[in-house]
């Protein structure tokens, strides 16, 4: 179950951050509904996750998530860069997320 509630969290921030981005670009009250909850529920989720998992692996596949998730979402609804780089990077962040948790 820790597991599920990991990819929640690393889910809930990709929304908040998100979020973030809707405030920057039209400051409304939706954009902000978004965001706090995305980070409430963000930080709600890792904190189950973390009751069962070691914080160095749950705080290392949250963020992954979170860094991923978010631009892939920039990538695909806010026209940010899609250089074959950009892709190789957060591939490497990917298999270091699988990695630990093979090794956990």
């Amino acid at each position: 179950m820790a597991w599920i509630f990991l990819l929640l969290a690393g889910g809930s921030e990709v929304i908040g951050v998100t979020g973030l981005n809707l405030i920057l670009r039209n400051k409304n009250v939706v954009s902000f509904a978004v965001l706090v909850l995305g980070m409430i529920s963000s930080f709600s989720f890792l904190s189950f996750a973390m009751q069962s998992l070691p914080m160095g692996t749950a705080y290392a596949i949250w963020t992954g998530i979170g860094t991923v998730g978010s631009g892939l979402v920039g990538i695909l609804f806010f026209e940010e860069s899609r250089h074959w780089l950009r892709i190789v990077f957060m591939a490497m962040v990917i298999s270091a997320a699988i990695g630990l948790k093979l090794i956990h």
